[in-house]
């Protein structure tokens, strides 16, 4: 069976059993075809991806390695193989799964980037608020840092998923799962603020449902969304190297660092596992050390 029609089956059935986004089905078609290429090249028959035996998964990944590829990748390309694999079995179209007993590539632990209170606050008062743009940017900044939410989510927010009564969001994350977050009066306050001042105008009589709208009266991008945060940093002289997630993490980081549950902190982020959650743990330490050492007349 050609590579394409297996990873159309593939997909149709992660999609109904499920219900992963685009995004991450196209991520493990990715993460296939480029195994499939690999594959062909490497075979002197040309086989297909039904065809690969144990031995190609381990040179495969070798080969991955040998190229410099970062662990987190090639930790990522085997799950999505093995996922695959397992499919066939149980569809009957391999007897043998040839991703069995390949152990999963060891990931060094990267502590993501955060930013201290105090840079948080010089972000959030960056926005020119005299502006309606500005407005708008200084509402984005309060819900995300008051929320810990995704970029994607905050960019994609809709009008049906706000509650400025309860003062909540409705937020369908990963894999569908849907997860109530509290804002806070500051956050809702800007929120109130643009919705009556600012959203109209800038629509300018177009009708969509997404919440935060560009000049053009349409949703904003992920990509220009994170321009928009870069050009603030700058403007609030945080030198930080900023990631898209970077107010996400400072969320969390804050909220353990001032006494939250780590239980409660994974319901927020929307995490499936609490040792995804745990890596804060590891930052909030780091940053007790340094307060410690400046501190305690013996650090």
């Amino acid at each position: 069976m050609p590579n394409t029609d297996l990873l159309d089956e593939f997909s149709d059935t992660l999609w109904l059993e499920d219900g992963l986004s685009r995004n991450t089905l196209e991520n493990y078609r990715a993460d296939l075809r480029q195994f499939g290429e690999w594959l062909r090249e490497h075979s002197q028959s040309s086989r297909v991806l039904i065809d690969a035996t144990h031995a190609d998964l381990l040179a495969f990944l070798a080969f991955r390695v040998s190229v410099k590829i970062k662990a987190s990748t090639t930790s990522r390309e085997l799950s999505s193989l093995k996922r695959f694999y397992r499919f066939l079995l149980r569809q009957r179209k391999i007897q043998i799964d040839p991703s069995l007993n390949i152990e999963t590539p060891k990931r060094s632990r990267h502590l993501p980037e955060s930013l201290a209170e105090a840079d948080v606050e010089a972000l959030l008062g960056a926005p020119d608020i005299n502006q309606l743009l500005g407005i708008r940017d200084r509402a984005m900044l309060e819900v995300l840092y008051a929320s810990g939410l995704r970029v994607s989510e905050l960019v994609s927010l809709k009008n049906s998923q706000v509650s400025q009564d309860m003062g909540v969001l409705r937020i369908r994350g990963k894999g569908s799962k849907e997860r109530i977050v509290p804002l806070g009066e500051d956050a809702l306050e800007w929120l109130d603020c643009y919705t009556k001042q600012v959203r109209s105008i800038l629509l300018d009589g177009k009708v969509t449902d997404t919440v935060f709208v560009t000049t053009r009266g349409a949703g904003m991008t992920r990509q220009a969304f994170w321009y928009l945060i870069k050009r603030h940093a700058q403007q609030a002289g945080i030198n930080n190297s900023l990631s898209p997630h970077t107010l996400r993490h400072a969320f969390a980081t804050h909220l353990l660092n001032h006494g939250a549950d780590l239980r409660v902190v994974q319901l927020l982020l929307g995490h499936a596992d609490i040792s995804t959650t745990q890596i804060y743990t590891h930052i909030a330490r780091e940053r007790l050390k340094q307060l410690h050492a400046k501190h305690h007349p013996r650090g």
